[in-house]
C-alpha cells in the first residue's frame, strides 16, 4: 500500500468512527425524546425533564458495574465476611442505642424489629456513609439504554424523574448507586415512590438526611412485604437438626452439605428487599449480632 494508500485508509478509518460516534449519539438523543414524551404523560414537567437531560450522556462504568456483580462471584463465606464484619456490628451496637428512642417511634408503630432496621441500614448504605455518587438520572438511562433489563431501568428512570419533580431531593444531590439506588436505604425510585414515608413530620420525604425518614420508611417496606410482629427471621440450624418449629424452609447458600438456616415468613420480607439468599442471610445475621449487645 503506498503512502497516498495509507493516507485514504487512515481518512476513511477516521471518518468511519466518527459517524459511528454521530450515530450513537443520535440514537441516544432520539430515545431520550421518547423517555421524555412518555415522561410527560405521566405529569411529569418538560421543564424538570429538559434540566435533568441536559448535557446527559450513558456511563460506561454503570455497565461494566452491571456485568461485574460481585454477588455473582462470591461465596457464602466470603459475601458474609464481607457484609458482617466486625467494625460493622460495633458501629450498629452503638448507633442501635444512639437512636433507640427514634427508632421506637418510627419503626414500632410498624410491628418491624428495629435491629432489622438498624441492620438495612448498615448493609445498604453503611449506616448513611456510602449512598453513591453516580447521577442516578444518569445511571438509569444508562442501563434502560443499553443494559439487561431495559424495561426495568427504564421505569425506574421515569419514576426518578417524578421524585425530582415532585421536590423530595435537590437535582445536586440525586446521587446513588450505580444501579440508580438512592439515599440511605437504597431505595430503587418507584420503591421511594410507593413505600418512602415522612418519619419527623415535617411533610417531606427524605431518606437522603432524615434518619427518621429513612427509618420508617424502611420499616414500611417490609411491612408491605409481610412481615410479621414477634417473628424471628431465622436461625443457623446445627448439623443434623431438623426445621421442627424454628421455620418453614431451609436455607443451604454452601450446597446440601454446607451451613442449613431455618427461615421464616420474616425471611421472605426481607428477600422482599433484596431477592437473593446471600444479602437475606447477611442482613439477619448482622441483626443478630446488633441486638446480642443490647
Amino acid at each position: 500500500m503506498t503512502s497516498i494508500d495509507r493516507r485514504s485508509f487512515a481518512v476513511g478509518a477516521g471518518a468511519l468512527i466518527l459517524s459511528s460516534a454521530a450515530l450513537a449519539q443520535d440514537a441516544w438523543g432520539t430515545w431520550l425524546q421518547g423517555v421524555k414524551r412518555e415522561a410527560m404523560g405521566k405529569g411529569v414537567p418538560a421543564d424538570i425533564i429538559d434540566r435533568a437531560f441536559a448535557g446527559l450522556k450513558p456511563i460506561d462504568r454503570v455497565l461494566e458495574l452491571d456485568r461485574h456483580q460481585p454477588e455473582f462471584k462470591l461465596t457464602w463465606s466470603e459475601y458474609l465476611g464481607r457484609v458482617v464484619t466486625e467494625e460493622r456490628v460495633r458501629r450498629g451496637r452503638e448507633l442501635f442505642r444512639e437512636n433507640a428512642a427514634l427508632l421506637s417511634r418510627t419503626v414500632g408503630p410498624h410491628g418491624v424489629a428495629p435491629e432489622i432496621v438498624v441492620s438495612l441500614w448498615g448493609v445498604e448504605s453503611n449506616y448513611g456513609t456510602r449512598m453513591g455518587d453516580f447521577n442516578v438520572i444518569a445511571a438509569l438511562a444508562t442501563l434502560a439504554f443499553n443494559g439487561r433489563r431495559a424495561q426495568y431501568f427504564r421505569a425506574e428512570l421515569i419514576a426518578a424523574l417524578r421524585v425530582l419533580a415532585g421536590g423530595h431531593v435537590p437535582f445536586d444531590k440525586m446521587v446513588g448507586s450505580w444501579a440508580g439506588a438512592m439515599g440511605q436505604c437504597q431505595f430503587m425510585p418507584t420503591s421511594f415512590l410507593a413505600l418512602a414515608i415522612d418519619g419527623d413530620g415535617d411533610g417531606k420525604r427524605d431518606i437522603w438526611g432524615s434518619r427518621a425518614d429513612v427509618f420508617a420508611s424502611a420499616a414500611n417496606y417490609l411491612r408491605k412485604a409481610g412481615w410479621k410482629a414477634g417473628v424471628r427471621w431465622g436461625d443457623e440450624l446445627q448439623p443434623g437438626e431438623a426445621l421442627g418449629g424454628k421455620g418453614d424452609r431451609i436455607v443451604t447458600p454452601e450446597g446440601a452439605n454446607g451451613r442449613r438456616y431455618a427461615t421464616t415468613v420474616n425471611f421472605r420480607a426481607i428477600r422482599g428487599w433484596n431477592p437473593a439468599d446471600f444479602f437475606a442471610l447477611s442482613v439477619g445475621i448482622l441483626s443478630d449480632r446488633i441486638a446480642a449487645a443490647r
